[in-house]
């Protein structure tokens, strides 16, 4: 990528093996994830160092470790989700940020779990903490992050509510576990309803700005808007009055590296949401795989929210 802009500025192009610091490892990458902040790093809504290699999630096996390395070896499996470089058949890596991937997981499933996983770890432990009972609305539902939203909102005990555009999108929202699945033209009267006039406690929206204001008046008093992704646009900016008078109500932006600051908050989450794949608890569902040449279509149907599940590229 040599240039901030739409799909077309994603060109395949050989370039030199990324050279290998005493603390990184070079992993031969069997997937790499295609995310929304990828698009948004694209087209310059967040800023990055051109020319680069794009992508930030991947797997794949350890080919050679830096001097400095000693808890990772030649042929393990890792993860990662904080790249960049991860759009390539090679990537250097931050030992440090990297995940072992336990027996279980194939190494694919792997690259398509672990943004997303972690995104809906911290949602729904930290930025609100779901307690059996409550009612939560889930935005995309059928999206990668919304499945995963769904699934493990209703293994802590929530009721969900998830907005999806089309009947097969819904049907894999409630196969996810989603009790409701409404449209977006009235999702917060549906949820009103639903819920006795109450509201719910959480809203989780990455869609951002067509959402938004139904968002903020879906929840109940003192509940929780995160605003974790702005795949329909950015917010504009939002008077803080309007919290006080939707009743008191929460609003926060966060964003996954504040939650895996260190190895440890990493490998904790990752292991956390690996075993629950591991064991089948968790279903991570592939909408998609595409020749590495073709990331540019793999972000042409992403933004055109035609897919759903993951979106995956391979070298």
């Amino acid at each position: 990528m040599e240039a901030h802009g739409g799909p077309e500025v994603l060109v395949p192009a050989e370039v030199p093996e990324p050279d290998v610091g005493a603390e990184d490892v070079l992993v031969d990458l069997t997937a790499a994830g295609v995310n929304y902040i990828d698009t948004y790093l694209r087209g310059g809504l967040y800023p990055a160092t051109l020319p680069t290699v794009p992508g930030l999630e991947g797997a794949g096996t350890v080919r050679s470790v830096g001097s400095a390395v000693t808890d990772l070896a030649v042929g393990d499996t890792v993860a990662f989700c904080d790249g960049p470089g991860a759009y390539a058949e090679v990537a250097a890596i931050p030992a440090a940020r990297c995940v072992p991937v336990p027996t279980g997981v194939p190494v694919d499933v792997a690259a398509a779990a672990l943004l997303q996983g972690l995104t809906a770890h911290y949602l729904l432990h930290d930025t609100y903490a779901v307690q059996p009972g409550d009612v939560v609305l889930v935005h995309a539902g059928a999206g990668g992050m919304g499945l995963l939203l769904c699934q493990m909102a209703s293994a802590l005990g929530a009721t969900v509510i998830a907005t999806t555009s089309t009947a097969e999108k819904a049907s894999l929202a409630r196969d996810a576990g989603a009790a409701h699945v409404v449209g977006y033209g009235s999702f917060a009267d549906d949820v009103r309803s639903l819920t006795s006039g109450a509201g719910v406690a959480a809203v989780y929206d990455g869609v951002g700005a067509t959402t938004f204001d139904g968002s903020l008046a879906s929840l109940r008093v003192r509940g929780v808007l995160a605003l974790y992704g702005a795949a329909s646009g950015p917010v504009p900016p939002v008077d803080p009055q309007r919290l006080n008078t939707a009743g008191s109500v929460y609003l926060t932006r966060p964003s996954l590296g504040w939650h895996v600051r260190t190895t440890s908050e990493l490998r904790s989450r990752a292991a956390s949401v690996y075993g629950a794949v591991a064991d089948g608890s968790l279903s991570v569902r592939v909408g998609g795989r595409y020749p590495l040449h073709a990331a540019a279509d793999a972000h042409r149907e992403l933004e055109g929210r035609t897919t759903t599940g993951k979106l995956l590229l391979v070298p």
